[in-house]
């Protein structure tokens, strides 16, 4: 007979997983835009800005698609869910929370 934490733990496996590998693209992509603003701004150099910012920005929006899904799949709370979807925008934080994320959803824990 298999448990409901085990029913839940595979019912949440797909959109974990999907959610895990867009955060560390989603974050990747807001460093290559960070590098680009340091580029623009600091050395007068916008070559990266044509491509980063629109790469950063469709990554984003796909993020937020799939951690939607998983917060409503893994039942979290709205203020959990809107501290992740903020992840995708502070540098660093979206590897940070995918971690966070990762650990809560495979322990059963609710965000």
């Amino acid at each position: 007979m298999v448990s409901t934490e085990e029913r839940v733990a595979a019912k949440l496996k797909g959109p974990l997983l999907r959610y895990r590998v867009l955060a560390y693209v989603t974050g990747v992509a807001l460093l290559l835009l960070t590098v680009a603003f340091i580029l623009k701004y600091g050395f007068d150099s916008a070559g990266m800005m044509s491509w980063a910012g629109v790469t950063h920005g469709v990554f984003y929006m796909i993020y937020l698609v799939l951690a939607v899904d998983l917060a409503l799949k893994a039942r979290w709370s709205i203020k959990g869910t809107v501290l992740v979807l903020l992840a995708g925008t502070i540098p660093f934080l979206s590897f940070v929370a995918e971690r966070a994320v990762t650990r809560r959803v495979e322990d059963g824990r609710k965000l």
